[in-house]
């Protein structure tokens, strides 16, 4: 009896042995196979992530183009207001500045001035912007001319074409 005991121990044994060594060489194989499909998920996981930041991207330079073009219409309409209120302006003895004020102002100092005593100066204004044409004895009057202009309330700009006359 204790030979078929020893006998069928192992038998058993080799049997149990031959069940487990299949499995322990499939081992590897399965976290060869599990560590594939990890990868992949994480390769999938990046994609999406890259799509993700993609879509946002896109959406924030939308907003910031729809943004800059709203500012942009809002700075073109204050300009405008500003621009239709210096229009508006009134002088330090409470009159309307106009362009025909200005040019009216301009014309009357050059009266009273000696260097311009010769001169034939044309005044326009247009937009509150001084425009001096005509001639003018030398380069101090063409010079005292503009200062004049420029000095005068409401002028925002002078457009020099005065010529020096020489005698």
């Amino acid at each position: 009896m204790s030979i078929s005991r020893g006998v069928i121990l192992t038998v058993l044994l080799g049997a149990l042995g031959a069940a487990c060594t299949p499995r322990s060489e499939d081992q590897p194989t399965k976290t060869a196979d599990a560590g594939y499909k990890a990868a992949d998920e994480a390769k999938e996981a990046g994609r999406e992530a890259v799509d993700d930041t993609k879509n946002v991207a896109e959406e924030i330079g939308d907003k910031t183009k729809e943004v800059a073009g709203k500012t942009a219409d809002k700075t073109k309409e204050i300009a405008g207001d500003i621009a239709d209120k210096s229009k508006d302006v009134v002088s330090a003895t409470g009159e309307k500045i106009t362009d025909a004020w200005i040019t009216t102002k301009v014309s009357g100092k050059f009266v009273d001035e000696t260097l311009l005593k010769d001169s034939k100066i044309n005044v326009d204004s247009k937009d509150h912007v001084v425009t001096l044409k005509g001639t003018v004895g030398s380069n101090k009057a063409k010079a005292r001319a503009v200062e004049i202009a420029r000095g005068t309330e409401g002028v925002v700009r002078v457009n020099d074409q005065l010529v020096v006359n020489a005698r």
